[in-house]
């Protein structure tokens, strides 16, 4: 009688066990169902109040338009436009020596304009398109330097300059960019990007595979190749293969926990987020447009994932390289807006 009891006691034990763990993981289900908006709006707070610089300006305005956030992108161009230099250079408003961040600003510039009907936003989208075409310093091979004075090519300049050529409908002159700036940068054998070239003593002035940089490389070409026509099926798929060639590059350093280093060769270098968050923008973004096999998927929601880990209570994304000078771990405005370019490419991918 006594072992019947006790048989039964365990029974309506392990019952409710099952019934609780059962519970708890409906529970955990909706809030991981519901977790990705209310995150993104921190995110997208935490970004506002960050202080920013032409560049930072320009990639949280994208990620907001890429969210579809029309009336935040439109108050963030009027702002970009308050701080346009008379040589047509937009939200710059610390020092005058970039040249490519600035047009960062211009496609949500030239969104603004063609939504509200703003001729002086129109104008000042002009201007910044003709700052690059004919006001920018230059190669002898008509590659655009990354800044004044110094001759010097950064591998940033992948995001900031061709992608606004193509959406003004400079196709050729984007494509021809985005050739000059692989040839000067490109390591053959690992096939990533080197940082820094100086023109002026023909030497790689920062000589290192930085993770961010070739995330700035790989996301620059996919927006260059989401904007480039049908017509152009010979040119997307040579972008196409160019972004894979990076990708690739860059895989090979994946940590186990989606993320890589700062130096993505170098495992003594911090553990940076940012990378992560761009390569999964680039890869939903390839495998939705058809050019990016849906091999590469997986990897992306690894990154996904370990890029979400990371957001704190505040929706700061922790991690990163932080300003303002990115040498070390912290937080940045890029690091805000790559998370949300990354949700965005993840929205748009229709994954339940």
């Amino acid at each position: 009688m006594i072992n019947r009891k006790i048989n039964l006691i365990i029974n309506q034990v392990f019952s409710l066990v099952i019934i609780s763990i059962f519970s708890v993981s409906v529970l955990q289900a909706k809030i991981i169902n519901s977790e990705p908006s209310d995150t993104v709006k921190k995110v997208i707070s935490a970004m506002l109040s960050m202080q920013r610089r032409a560049w930072e300006q320009g990639v949280a305005s994208q990620a907001l338009l890429e969210l579809g956030e029309k009336e935040l992108v439109v108050l963030m161009a009027k702002d970009a436009v308050v701080n346009q230099k008379k040589d047509g250079r937009l939200g710059l408003n610390e020092g005058d020596r970039p040249v490519t961040d600035p047009a960062s600003n211009g496609e949500p510039v030239l969104f603004a304009a063609k939504i509200t009907g703003d001729e002086s936003l129109k104008v000042a989208a002009g201007r910044m398109l003709d700052f690059l075409l004919y006001k920018s310093p230059k190669t002898p091979d008509g590659i655009i330097y990354h800044n004044f004075i110094e001759n010097m090519i950064w591998v940033d300049a992948f995001y900031m300059a061709p992608p606004y050529l193509a959406v003004c409908g400079h196709y050729d002159e984007a494509i021809k960019q985005i050739n000059g700036y692989r040839k000067i940068l490109l390591d053959p054998q690992k096939k990533l990007y080197y940082h820094m070239w100086d023109q002026d003593r023909m030497i790689y002035s920062r000589k290192l595979f930085w993770g961010v940089g070739n995330g700035w490389a790989a996301a620059g070409m996919t927006r260059v190749l989401r904007t480039l026509p049908e017509s152009m099926s010979e040119e997307k798929k040579l972008i196409a293969g160019y972004i894979k060639e990076v990708l690739d590059g860059c895989l090979k350093y994946q940590r186990e926990d989606g993320l890589f280093h700062d130096i993505l060769d170098d495992p003594s270098s911090f553990i940076d987020t940012n990378s992560a968050q761009m390569l999964a923008y680039t890869i939903f973004r390839g495998v939705k447009g058809g050019w990016l096999d849906k091999s590469y998927l997986n990897y992306g929601l690894k990154m996904r994932k370990a890029a979400y880990k990371k957001v704190d209570q505040y929706g700061l994304v922790q991690g990163v390289c932080g300003a303002p000078n990115f040498n070390k771990s912290g937080t940045a405005t890029e690091g805000q807006a790559f998370f949300l370019l990354m949700e965005a490419a993840y929205r748009d991918m229709n994954i339940k």
